[in-house]
């Protein structure tokens, strides 16, 4: 739950949601369906990921379906970090 709620606060940094991103549960859907996230949103928002995470992101990494929902986006971080809960 701890790796969820670091993946919403950052959204909710990265893309000014002023606390929006607190509501969203892992179905939310994000690509499409919130307008702040735009392609320029997408590399601030990997940027801050990988930083915050500790994790390299490699081009071949990237694909749209990362950004589907927040639990897609929150599964790839957790593959990224060997599933380990951060602190």
């Amino acid at each position: 739950m701890k790796l969820t709620q670091d993946v919403l606060t950052l959204l909710d940094e990265v893309l000014s949601l002023q606390g929006r991103a607190q509501a969203y549960r892992l179905e939310t859907p994000l690509m499409g369906a919130v307008p702040e996230l735009d392609s320029l949103a997408v590399i601030e928002l990997l940027s801050a990921l990988q930083q915050r995470f500790g994790f390299q992101l490699h081009d071949d990494e990237l694909d749209s379906s990362l950004f589907a929902t927040v639990g897609s986006l929150v599964a790839f971080v957790r593959e990224k970090t060997g599933g380990v809960q951060l602190a």
